[in-house]
């Protein structure tokens, strides 16, 4: 096929929404009908066959320039703009350069398949993510040639902001395994909460189980409680402390990853310890209050 019917061919099915769609899902053989067939033939069924006359078709876009002149050498733009869809580059050969659509084996078209994401956990701290972090994360890849396959280390720098959550994905586009005509695939990072011995996460909130006696549950206690910044928090209790009370000590979570500038709450949650057995000494006191 000539260079300008293959081109006045690109620029029909480029033109035409239900072609261009077929010709993004299927292929060339989804529009001529002679490759694999998608869900009801084909194309969906359709059987395309250019049979336009490639000048008129220039005529018509161009306003009756000569296309081959005003485009300048090696570059035909259809319609995209600048870099954009419609853009086609010959090189000087005839045939069509990396990238772009080319028909009945005229060019190489411009989708290659990409690898799947590859993922991994990122375990972090309650304490990077109150403050934000950065990680140096080493990968490593395989490099495939045709002289053959290589490993290749490299350091990929995460960047994880305060407040940010169990599940968010820090993406790296393309850094996967390299082969020959085919998209590498993206690296992800997928952020997950490290056990810690202290605190457990609920959103913004961080909660925190304190152990007191029966004694003190009753008869009240002064008590200082660790907060993730490293200080501690003077808590009096002077009421009767049931088993599950809770006390919300504002500000003292995490940040909100929406506003930084806002943090969560830390939950006291008591838990009352209660003596395995008592004294009879002790049972006639408890008779005698009660």
């Amino acid at each position: 096929m000539s260079q300008t019917l293959e081109i006045a061919e690109a620029y029909e099915v480029l033109s035409d929404d239900k072609k261009k769609k077929i010709y993004d899902q299927y292929g060339e053989e989804g529009l001529t009908g002679g490759g694999p067939a998608g869900p009801g033939g084909a194309g969906g069924g359709m059987h395309y066959e250019f049979r336009g006359d490639p000048m008129n078709i220039f005529s018509s876009f161009f306003g009756g320039a000569d296309p081959f002149g005003s485009a300048g050498p090696g570059m035909f733009d259809l319609g995209g703009g600048a870099g954009g869809p419609g853009m086609f580059f010959m090189n000087q050969g005839g045939g069509m350069d990396d990238g772009m659509f080319g028909m009945h084996g005229g060019g190489r078209r411009g989708h290659t398949r990409q690898d799947p994401a590859v993922l991994h956990d990122l375990a972090v701290s309650l304490e990077d993510v109150l403050k934000g972090t950065t990680k140096k994360m080493k990968i490593t890849r395989k490099v495939m040639s045709e002289s053959g396959q290589k490993l290749e280390d490299k350091v990929l720098t995460v960047t994880i902001k305060p407040g940010w959550k169990s599940g968010t994905k820090i993406t790296f586009p393309k850094e996967g395994d390299q082969h020959p005509n085919r998209t590498p695939a993206d690296i992800v990072f997928v952020i997950k909460d490290k056990h810690h011995p202290k605190f457990k996460r609920e959103g913004s909130d961080i909660k925190r189980t304190e152990k007191i006696s029966l004694k003190s549950a009753l008869t009240g206690v002064d008590l200082m409680i660790p907060t993730l910044d490293g200080t501690d928090y003077h808590l009096k209790l002077n009421e009767v402390v049931k088993p599950g009370t809770t006390r919300r000590l504002t500000g003292r979570g995490l940040p909100n990853p929406k506003s930084p500038s806002h943090r969560g709450d830390l939950i006291v949650e008591f838990d009352v310890e209660f003596p395995n057995q008592l004294t009879p000494t002790q049972r006639e006191a408890i008779l005698r209050t009660f």
